[in-house]
């Protein structure tokens, strides 16, 4: 039984190491705008998500693509010996979460005040490599 709990743990370990991520907390965007972005680079190989981001106009693109290089920046530590070129890594997964809300006040008519939610976001991005070019 002692083995094969060995066994099992280095199949995870193993699986481990195939997955990387990076966070981004507190991101004065909000969700839905960063989602937008988001929704573009899910299930993307690594190479085509960063030119879409790179040429994309919008201002969350550019925290998304640094978020991403982050993320295989995390990869490549945990896999020193592989080569991410060879790797062929994805965006596994995407995940976009609100964060806190400041609250403001805006004059309104009338001697009125509005309320303003300043919104902001929590991403996680996971990057994978295919398993396929690791077991051959």
């Amino acid at each position: 039984m002692g083995s094969r709990k060995k066994q099992m743990a280095d199949a995870i370990k193993e699986a481990k190491k195939q997955v990387a991520f990076a966070k981004l907390n507190n991101c004065p965007t909000s969700p839905r705008k960063m989602r937008l972005v988001a929704d573009l680079v899910r299930g993307e190989k690594v190479e085509n998500a960063l030119n879409i981001l790179k040429f994309n106009q919008k201002e969350a693109s550019g925290r998304l693509e640094k978020l991403l290089l982050s993320a295989i920046a995390n990869w490549q530590s945990k896999n020193e010996d592989a080569d991410v070129e060879s790797a062929e890594l994805f965006v596994k997964e995407i995940k976009v979460d609100s964060g806190s809300m400041l609250k403001r006040l805006r004059p309104a008519p009338q001697g009125r005040a509005h309320r303003i939610r300043k919104r902001s976001n929590h991403v996680t991005l996971v990057v994978g490599a295919n398993n396929n070019n690791t077991q051959a």
